[in-house]
């Protein structure tokens, strides 16, 4: 029996026991083993992670899909799992040690460490798993996989030493995103812009040659900079070869100001002569576009800064050498102060001999660490690299030719864009936390790179002894005891990159390279669900991984999903204040209503405007169906053996079967097409309005009559489509549909095993697919899923026109209620003009429920409208209300007229605002749409306001 009141916390802990207890998610169920495989992995969440809104929406459209497929009879394989997150878990377990005051991991020492970050792992590590299972993923857990399992460590060695051995990893200096405060090397995804106001330091660099004059400009290049502190590593000056004004110079000298170096004066397009003074100084060790025009100019580079971000220039002798002694005495001075500190003691410098021209305020953007919070400085270091261009060009050969495509279509742009300009992949971290690069040094520097200490160690020693740098005793006594060969072999300290075992994701999680069976099976995986913002860093890299060592794309479809923001379209961060935590959402309204809000706008390619007033609003969605299941169960209405829709003989519930193949049809087709706001939307106005507004309406004076045949196909017919309501729900809605599939009938298995309502060619979509693919449609164009293919589907045209006439007709009279503002207590006549027989009959079959709902006082026919009638066209029929009487015309028009008015006045405030060039200029992008949607919901509602009136002409 259903329970009086929906209490949605009641219910997902004891559906998800149920789920778990029948092993419902696992993939290769013994009755699926011959059915056709659907694959999903499942993007890894951080180790350290804590559900946000982004997972909640990424993990609600994987979960619909699977569940949908589930449900088609397919063999379903959502794998999960978690990425071990190599910067952010060592920070945690850091943070945790200083806040325990024990010792830091570089005084616990290496080993030490990595055991207390298992430890915390084992501790902590599930958070986000669990926060998963309570939104409802329904992913194979049995499966879940760790980017650290030793499982996937051997395939990230395994792929590191097939790499190297093709010559497509090398090592090189590079500059890279260092971070002074984590001391290692960051991804661009790692690195946050942050506006700062700052300045733009104007310079005088002496022209070599010349005797400097600060009041003479032909005496000097001035160059525009905002980081003073690099420029003792300048080693050029470089000028716009279409600069009219630096064209003279180039080829010559300037002369480096404090340190009397000579630096080269270059021509290159880099240089922007409408930024600062046109010219800028070059230090490539420093700046990463600086490092560009270094490599095409040639120049040296030289590094000032250490690895903590301080002045350094001891180390460099070739530097130092023949420099001046005033220099000398500067570079002293400078040794060790951090580059804060050194930028404001060389402006002082600069200053006091001359060499600044001006300061000027200079707002821009400097990238910080995203986890350190510090500014991030480009680096020159020794890293290991992917050749990332080679491994590319099957990637983006694979988009092109539609073996992979992008929903939305237009971020296949994106993808082009990143992997045509695609530069050397740097996989080093200087971590301890993470895959520890499978490299090991000889006591020259030799490297031997190898899947396993032991095979390494065993060529290492072969070669020295070969060398006969060792004696084979030593090698003997060396391979037995690790001991006596510390300090002879020495393994690489840094860390793989996260971004590396994560391209490994699709196939590393099915047993590779240890077992193969599952990859043979699932592999390629289906479609992989993901945000724009990681299409380069994982996306494109799972591609190159794929393609190289599985020779087939990971998978054919990529579904791009947009951001979730707050309610104003303002991007969500704790800075602002307007972070929406799924978990709280979850407790107040239930899983269902966030999972149903998040698939009803996620709309492709337009972001989500969150509110929590959306989420209770699909609460009460979820209220309604409950309550509308127990109307049903009250009045008697059960789905007895054997029963068929189709062979109904009562209009109404021919109807609902109708009504409900087509609400099918349109949710499965959605679904296909990811278009899930369309499906979601479809089932939310059949469950609303057909099945609770309409047909439960409808269907009350026979529930309410004494017993008869059309009573009891009645009451099977309510439960039939309440049933067939929660299978095309359940992808959304699956706890409240699980409960109520479980408490309404006899069943014996469980609605996620049942069969969808239609079973559409398995290969439809990849069809439609291929088919947009290479159509030469624009990019923005969407996915289109053509028709399902001829389906034997219930339909009863006559019983659609019949009731679908009945709705309309009483739909419309209540609009025109509303917008005369006629209130319910106030019955009026309704005319059928010029009905034909077949009308005359249905009004006459439904007269009570019509002027039930519609709130009429009598029914009538004629060959013409009566005079003073507002007249209303339904599916081409003539309905005639005589108003004239009933209303107040002159008041009624008044009414109106100062609601017009009124939106008047809405329209010309925001064409004011949006009208202002200022305005739009400076607004956020947020305020923007906001005005533009006020002004669509003011011109919506004059609209109406003339249509009234208008109607108020026929009767006045």
């Amino acid at each position: 029996m259903i329970e009086k009141t929906y209490q949605p916390a009641e219910i997902e802990g004891r559906m998800s026991r149920a789920w778990e207890n029948a092993g419902a998610f696992k993939a290769g169920r013994p009755e699926r083993r011959d059915a056709e495989p659907f694959t999903i992995v499942i993007p890894p969440p951080n180790v350290t992670g804590s559900l946000h809104m982004g997972h909640a929406l990424n993990n609600t459209l994987q979960d619909i899909l699977c569940r949908f497929e589930r449900m088609r009879g397919r063999d379903v394989l959502w794998q999960p799992g978690t990425d071990h997150a190599g910067i952010a878990t060592q920070m945690v377990v850091e943070r945790q040690l200083m806040e325990r005051k024990e010792p830091n991991r570089r005084d616990m020492g290496r080993a030490e460490f990595l055991d207390r970050v298992w430890q915390w792992k084992a501790e902590s590590g599930g958070t986000i798993v669990n926060q998963l299972k309570r939104l409802g993923a329904s992913c194979d857990w049995s499966r879940e996989r760790f980017t650290m399992d030793e499982g996937l460590s051997r395939a990230v060695a395994k792929v590191f030493v097939e790499l190297y051995n093709q010559g497509l990893i090398y090592k090189d200096k590079r500059l890279v995103n260092w971070d002074p405060k984590l001391l290692t090397a960051i991804s661009d995804l790692e690195v946050q812009q942050v506006e700062v106001k700052g300045n733009l330091w104007h310079l005088r660099y002496p022209l070599e040659g010349v005797s400097f004059d600060p009041d003479n400009p032909a005496t000097f290049i001035v160059v525009a900079t905002t980081r003073p502190e690099t420029m003792l590593g300048d080693t050029a000056v470089a000028g716009n070869p279409d600069d009219e004004r630096y064209r003279h110079l180039v080829g010559k000298n300037a002369v480096l100001p404090l340190v009397g170096r000579l630096i080269p004066i270059v021509a290159d397009e880099y240089s922007d002569p409408e930024k600062g003074s046109g010219a800028v100084k070059i230090t490539p060790a420093h700046d990463f576009n600086d490092f560009e025009v270094g490599r095409r100019h040639s120049l040296p580079s030289i590094s000032v800064l250490d690895q903590e971000a301080r002045l350094t220039l001891s180390a460099n002798e070739d530097y130092l050498r023949g420099l001046p002694e005033a220099a000398l005495i500067l570079a002293e001075e400078l040794e060790g102060k951090d580059r804060f500190v050194a930028r404001k003691l060389i402006v002082a410098k600069l200053e006091e001999a001359g060499f600044l021209d001006k300061i000027e305020p200079n707002t821009h953007m400097v990238p910080h660490g995203d986890r350190s919070g510090v500014v991030i400085e480009p680096y020159l270091t020794d890293q290991w690299y992917v050749d990332a261009k080679t491994l590319a060009e099957p990637a983006i050969a694979a988009v092109r030719s539609g073996e992979t495509v992008f929903v939305p279509k237009n971020w296949e742009k994106t993808y082009f864009e990143w992997m045509e300009n695609i530069q050397p992949w740097c996989i080093s971290r200087q971590l301890w936390w993470g895959h520890q690069i499978p490299a090991w040094y000889g006591p020259d520097g030799r490297v031997f790179v190898a899947e396993t200490e032991d095979e390494a160690v065993g060529r290492a020693l072969g070669y020295y002894v070969e060398q006969g740098v060792i004696t084979p005793e030593q090698g003997e006594a060396m391979a037995r005891d690790a001991a006596r060969r510390d300090g002879f072999i020495t393994r690489d300290e840094d860390v793989l990159d996260t971004w590396f075992s994560s391209a490994l994701w699709p196939f590393s999680t099915l047993g590779w390279p240890d077992d193969t069976t599952d990859v043979e099976r699932y592999y390629p995986t289906n479609v992989l669900v993901t945000g724009f913002d990681i299409i380069f860093f994982w996306v494109a890299r799972m591609m190159m991984m794929g393609l190289h060592f599985m020779k087939d794309v990971p998978f054919p479809t990529v579904y791009i999903h947009a951001l979730v923001r707050d309610e104003k379209g303002a991007k969500m961060s704790k800075s602002k204040g307007n972070v929406i935590d799924p978990l709280h959402l979850i407790d107040d309204y239930g899983a269902d209503a966030l999972r149903f809000t998040l698939a009803a706008m996620a709309a492709q390619g337009r972001d989500i405007k969150l509110s929590t007033q959306r989420v209770e609003g699909y609460r009460n969605f979820a209220t309604k169906l409950w309550n509308a299941s127990r109307f049903a169960e009250m009045n008697g209405c059960a789905l007895p053996d054997g029963f068929d829709p189709s062979s109904a003989q009562e209009t109404l519930n021919r109807w609902i079967a109708h009504e409900t193949a087509r609400a099918t049809r349109e949710v499965t087709e959605a679904i296909l097409a990811y278009r899930f706001n369309d499906a979601a939307g479809t089932i939310y106005r059949f469950v609303w309005n057909v099945y609770c507004d309409w047909y439960l309406e409808l269907a009350k004076p026979v529930l309410m009559g004494a017993d008869s045949p059309a009573k009891a196909e009645t009451q099977a017919s309510i439960a039939w489509a309440r049933d067939e309501i929660l299978k095309l729900l359940h992808p959304f809605m699956p706890f409240i549909t699980e409960e109520l599939w479980a408490v309404t009938g006899k069943r014996d298995g469980l609605l996620a095993l049942a069969e969808w309502p239609l079973k559409p060619q398995p290969d439809m979509l990849a069809t439609a697919i291929a088919a947009t693919a290479m159509s030469g449609d624009p990019l923005a164009m969407p996915v289109v899923v053509p028709p399902l293919p001829e389906i034997e589907q219930f339909s009863d045209p006559a019983a659609e026109a019949e009731i679908g006439w009945l709705v309309e007709l009483i739909s419309s009279i209540r609009s025109l209620r509303a917008e005369m503002n006629i209130p319910p207590a106030t019955l009026f006549p309704l005319v059928l003009v010029g009905a034909s027989d077949d009308i005359r009959a249905r009004a006459q079959r439904w007269s009570d429920v019509m002027k039930r709902l519609a709130r009429l006082g009598d029914i009538s026919f004629a060959d013409r409208a009566p005079d003073g009638s507002v007249q209303l066209l339904v599916r081409g029929e003539v309905a005639a209300i005589p108003l004239k009487g009933v209303i107040d015309l002159a008041a009624e028009k008044a009414r109106l007229g100062k609601e017009l008015a009124k939106a008047d006045a809405d329209i010309a405030r925001v064409d004011a605002k949006l009208g202002n060039a200022k305005f739009v200029a400076n607004a956020p992008e947020e305020v923007i749409d906001e005005q533009r949607e006020k002004r669509e919901e003011a011109d919506s509602r004059r609209t109406k306001i003339l249509e009234a009136l208008e109607r108020l002409k026929d009767i006045g």
